[in-house]
């Protein structure tokens, strides 16, 4: 048995749409996936949990244990990707101790925090990082491994730490290798 999904396993799924060369874990989880959209050349790996308004482009890797929550959405952009154990949250529960915590608790004791997460072309972002809420990755932002984003990061910049912070800049020259790329992909 292949540790990957076939094409019609795939359609089978019922998600909103899916691209050419797909490859996603058959351990990977998915929950509401009519509201996940696929583009080309995506790989998706081992225990990772997709769930909620998710458009991911094209030429995308989410490493093994990675977590997207996307009740208030999250877009990754082509060219883009996740080490391993990152999480991206779209939303989360109030922690002040004002509200009740928790998906059983009734809507009307809860304050959930909400923010759509953009993840904008050629974006790296370092194993176990978390991104809260609201973020938008501006692209050619690097991450590195544990860090906490916690607000938007500039373009290409790497990006550090809890909370992260500005490192250095980041090169450009991945842009020019995309336009080499897709030539000789037509």
């Amino acid at each position: 048995m292949n540790s990957f999904y076939s094409k019609e396993e795939l359609l089978s799924i019922g998600f909103k749409t899916v691209g050419e060369n797909v490859l996603i874990s058959r351990k990977a989880s998915f929950y509401s996936p009519s509201e996940i959209e696929i583009g080309n050349h995506v790989r998706i790996d081992d225990f990772c949990i997709l769930s909620g308004k998710i458009k991911l482009g094209n030429y995308i890797h989410i490493s093994a244990q990675c977590a997207l929550y996307g009740q208030a959405g999250i877009t990754m952009e082509d060219f883009t990707g996740l080490s391993p154990g990152t999480i991206v949250f779209s939303a989360t529960d109030d922690f002040s101790g004002e509200y009740l915590i928790g998906p059983m608790v009734p809507h009307s004791f809860r304050h959930v925090i909400e923010g759509h997460v953009f993840i904008k072309r050629f974006v790296q972002v370092g194993a176990r990082s978390v991104i809260l809420p609201g973020v938008i990755l501006e692209e050619g932002c690097a991450v590195g491994a544990m860090s906490l984003i916690t607000q938007s990061l500039e373009a290409w910049k790497i990006y550090a730490g809890i909370p992260a912070r500005f490192i250095k800049e980041r090169s450009r020259r991945m842009s020019e290798l995309t336009t080499l790329l897709l030539s000789n992909s037509l």
